[in-house]
């Protein structure tokens, strides 16, 4: 019998593993003061693999990690990975009651949780039985295992672990900004395809030193931290955002590459001694998560970084994305899709609609998920075939192709306001109220009117709100807004709640003004 060569693959924990045998005095992560070189970090994801193997976990098994940021949140994420189970981040926004809820849907049997978590997850623990192996950062508890221990105890070799492309890598809970979060099953494959597509948009080599500022639990934020460490830099990692940390750090390590939401980058130009900042280690700004307005995008290009990448996606599997060499011609798009993603815009019976047309956003690639967890009609509800027979997966936004196929997005399909008949985006309104010198934020819902069935409302954050006048804010808006888009009212806010990515939840901020009406 001839002997035959196998189907080598690339697989990301195989890929550290090569990293470390290479490059093992090299910094892999930093984070609060703390650092890896590569050869120690690989050998603690292999620890916890080992601990996790020896407690029974098998391959696909899941494993949540509620975790803040830090460098032992990384090692156990990948450790996870390392023995062949499936990751599941949880969000540390969630109550102890929508913690144990996902813990529930997961199926997860074992928990890494940090003491940022504690006071949540120690009273779910008896109502959580599948859960066999509790593993605890910062904290001690009986019958819990320190991850500290296992860091210091186990085998540093890594265990002999097969996966297959089509292996669930993680589970990642939707935001949940317009429902019930939902599980997205997301294989190797995918996340293999997540980091080098964006390694190679966004300049990603050995010597790129990421900065990431978002949760790790955040599905964007592993935008910065699997190119970075699929290329073998040195990845960042900020306890929690403060804009002068920033701007310091950015600084002292000379930062190549960084991602922000865009209200992290309102902060950062609030900042006063942003121009006296030395930025100029910056080649990539990423922005991501929620549109960046117009005004606060030229801020960003003119006193952070021409280096600006906008890219917009959602985690079902599509993305798109703004290069800086398309600022001049192409500025109010989100440019075209990330390299092994295709798009398309469909009607309201499924048609593909040509350029110029709005509709809803579908995208195809090597990045798109393979089902919501335990939802499968949740998850046909999701596909749109096209005539090859490919699987598209429905956005649930609003956009149009222009005649180069750069793509523009309106908005959520949820979130579209329909006054008297007529579509009205809230962001074309959020783009003009945003000009107002007096606005420092803005989001746009829609609320009842008599008449038009709803309306526009704009709330504002006020550069100051001590000399902030809504009246004039409003007539200022008006004279500048067709009749459709015209506002009913501007109210002042202190803040606006956010999901982990920065994204506004505004069916949180509606839901008082249709409490009792009849929609």
């Amino acid at each position: 019998m001839i002997d035959t060569l196998d189907d080598p693959q690339v697989y990301l924990p195989d890929l550290f593993a090569t990293h470390a045998r290479h490059y093992p005095k090299k910094t892999a992560v930093v984070c609060g003061g703390q650092s890896r070189t590569w050869g120690d970090f690989s050998s603690n994801i292999n620890r916890v693999a080992h601990h996790l193997i020896g407690c029974g976990l098998r391959k696909g098994d899941k494993v949540a990690v509620m975790m803040g940021n830090s460098i032992e949140t990384l090692e156990a994420i990948f450790g996870v990975v390392r023995a062949g189970g499936c990751v599941v981040p949880l969000s540390g926004l969630l109550t102890g009651e929508q913690l144990g809820g996902l813990l529930a849907d997961c199926g997860a049997k074992a928990a890494i949780v940090s003491d940022a978590f504690a006071d949540r997850v120690l009273p779910l623990r008896d109502d959580l039985g599948a859960i066999t192996e509790w593993l605890s950062h910062g904290f001690d508890a009986s019958g819990w295992t320190a991850i500290e221990t296992v860091l210091a105890s186990e085998a540093t070799d890594a265990p002999d672990v097969r996966y297959e492309l089509t292996d669930p890598f993680n589970i990642i809970y939707s935001s949940g900004t317009t429902g019930l979060p939902k599980g997205i099953v997301q294989t190797h494959r995918a996340r293999m395809h997540w980091a080098f597509s964006n390694a190679v948009e966004m300049g990603f080599d050995a010597g790129a030193r990421a900065l990431v500022t978002t949760p790790l639990y955040s599905n964007g934020t592993w935008l910065m931290m699997l190119p970075v460490l699929f290329a073998g830099g040195t990845l960042h990692v900020m306890p929690s955002f403060d804009a002068a940390e920033f701007l310091q750090t950015v600084e002292r390590e000379r930062i190549t590459h960084t991602f922000m939401v865009p209200a992290q980058y309102i902060m950062v130009l609030d900042r006063p001694e942003l121009d006296r900042a030395d930025l100029s280690s910056l080649k990539t700004v990423l922005s991501a998560g929620s549109p960046l307005r117009r005004d606060t995008k030229r801020q960003v290009i003119e006193r952070i970084s021409p280096g600006l990448f906008e890219l917009y996606g959602y985690s079902e599997g599509f993305a798109s994305i703004l290069r800086p060499s398309q600022h001049d011609e192409k500025f109010d798009t989100v440019g075209t899709p990330v390299i092994g993603f295709e798009v398309c815009i469909l009607d309201e019976e499924g048609r593909q609609l040509p350029a110029g047309e709005a509709g809803e956003i579908a995208g195809y690639g090597a990045g798109i998920m393979t089902q919501y967890h335990d939802r499968p009609e949740q998850t046909a509800e999701l596909i749109w075939r096209d005539a090859r027979g490919r699987s598209f997966i429905r956005s649930g936004d609003i956009g149009m192709l222009d005649e180069d196929g750069f793509l523009k997005i309106l908005d959520r399909k949820k979130d579209m306001i329909i006054s008297g008949g007529f579509n009205v985006f809230p962001s074309d309104v959020e783009t003009i109220v945003g000009q107002h010198p007096d606005v420092k934020d803005v989001t746009v819902i829609g609320v009842p009117h008599r008449k038009w069935g709803e309306s526009c409302l704009a709330l504002v954050i006020p550069a100051n709100a001590e000399s902030a006048d809504v009246d004039a804010i409003l007539e200022w808006c008006n004279a500048r807004l067709a009749k459709t888009q015209r506002l009913v009212g501007v109210e002042l806010r202190d803040e606006f709640p956010r999901n982990a990515l920065g994204k506004v939840i505004k069916k949180d901020l509606r839901a008082p003004y249709w409490d009792g009406v009849d929609s």
